[in-house]
């Protein structure tokens, strides 16, 4: 046990004494926080006013288009449209839009001029604009009363709530919730099962294994690189949650409630309605409250080490079993890499149905089971996962760790002290099966 510790030290402070580790622990709050950040200031920065000319020749738009987000209308009568589309600009026009004398039923010719390519924005709120007073005009000439009309149309949803104390849910947090975990075990399983394997490697081509099996047993040095790396990968989670934590903390103090309500809402927001935005927040507040995080925080770290030491060890064996070329560690890690690209794609599945026979088999199946369980479980526990599965999916993927790293550690003690010859994945089967 000595010895497994002093190969986990060295592993450890290896990496965290690296530049790169310093970086990237930075760098994901930082993203996380530009992530909030940057939508609000787009969504609220003020953009130069656009005053946009109308000649309307039907008489039906005028005084019907609504002044929004920094585009004003101008209604220009007796204004030559051929001379008009020459000198806007000179009159402090960002662009002209020319209505011809329609017919309400086949409107047709209406045509917008500009120096540049209109925004899109610009572009699809003229069009809906067109359309809304079309439609408002065709009803009318019906002798369909608009406010009749909006007096009909319903806009109710219904209040969905969970478990026995009936809390307000929301499925897209879960969805959410549910995605971004799944999402991160899957990014851990590559990148640090492949940091595994490049560093066996790396130690196997330069020989430094040969001297390092000297001292202690393959078996030592397989399962003190495995944890190592472990730990240096929780302490990046263990920093990242609490800068994450700190930045979510102190965004409010620099940024105002209406100013985030403006980025949900993809636009500025008019002055004076703090009340609304509160609102807004307490009901988001309300229903982050309905995932069980006291579970799924648990059960994220469970799955998080436990598909790590699942596929680490079988990507030590992979990198013992490699030599230079780079085509044979492709071929090698093919057999490790699919199950989790499978594993991810059944994780889209899950989140979109987590009661679905195939979410519920691959939550438990230890291949899988870390990204689909983790997309299953902020649904709610026991309502969309009874706690027969969670349990069956943990004694698997605790007797799969055990499996695969008594397989990997026969694979890895034999394959460290080859050289110059290409191993294939037959002989590798075949050492796991040889009696010792």
């Amino acid at each position: 046990m000595e010895k497994i510790w002093l190969i986990i030290k060295r592993e450890f402070f290896t990496r965290v004494r690296k530049k790169s580790f310093l970086i990237t622990t930075l760098l994901v709050p930082l993203a996380f926080a530009a992530m909030i950040i940057v939508p609000i200031l787009l969504a609220t920065s003020s953009s130069e006013n656009k005053r946009i000319a109308v000649v309307d020749k039907s008489s039906l738009f005028i005084n019907k288009f609504p002044d929004s987000k920094g585009v004003y209308f101008k209604y220009l009568q007796n204004q030559n449209i051929d001379s008009l589309k020459q000198h806007y600009e000179e009159q402090g026009y960002a662009g002209v839009l020319y209505i011809p004398d329609i017919d309400i039923n086949r409107p047709s010719g209406i045509e917008y001029y500009s120096s540049g390519q209109a925004s899109v924005t610009l572009e699809s709120g003229i069009n809906k604009d067109i359309n809304n007073i079309i439609e408002k005009k065709r009803m009318e000439l019906q002798g369909i009363d608009q406010s009749k009309l909006d007096g009909i149309k319903s806009d109710v949803e219904a209040e969905f709530k969970n478990g026995k104390d009936e809390k307000k849910g929301s499925s897209w947090v879960a969805y959410g919730v549910g995605y971004a975990s799944g999402f991160i075990i899957y990014i851990v399983l590559l990148l640090f099962g492949t940091s595994v394997m490049r560093g066996v490697m790396e130690e196997k081509v330069s020989r430094i294994a040969e001297v390092m099996i000297s001292s202690v047993k393959p078996f030592q040095l397989m399962m003190g690189k495995i944890i190592g790396i472990a730990a240096v990968g929780l302490l990046q989670f263990f920093i990242w949650g609490i800068l994450i934590t700190v930045i979510y903390t102190i965004i409010p103090l620099f940024i105002s409630p209406e100013s985030m309500q403006a980025a949900a809402q993809g636009g500025a927001m008019p002055q004076g309605n703090h009340a609304d935005a509160m609102e807004a927040f307490s009901k988001i507040s309300e229903v982050m409250n309905s995932i069980h995080w006291s579970l799924l925080i648990p059960c994220f770290i469970f799955y998080f080490l436990g598909g790590y030491l699942f596929y680490s060890s079988l990507y030590a064996a992979v990198g013992s079993l490699a030599n230079e070329d780079a085509a044979d560690v492709q071929q090698l890690t093919l057999p490790i890499t699919m199950p989790i690209i499978i594993g991810i794609i059944i994780m889209m599945k899950a989140v979109h149905d987590p009661t679905s026979p195939l979410a519920v088999w691959a939550s438990i199946i230890p291949f899988t089971s870390p990204m689909v369980m983790m997309a299953r479980l902020p649904y709610g526990v026991p309502g969309t996962v009874p706690y027969w599965q969670l349990g069956l999916s943990f004694v698997c993927l605790i007797g799969g760790f055990i499996g695969t790293t008594w397989a990997a550690g026969r694979i890895y003690r034999t394959g460290i002290l080859m050289y110059g010859k290409k191993i294939t994945l037959k002989e590798a089967v075949k050492w796991i099966a040889k009696k010792s």
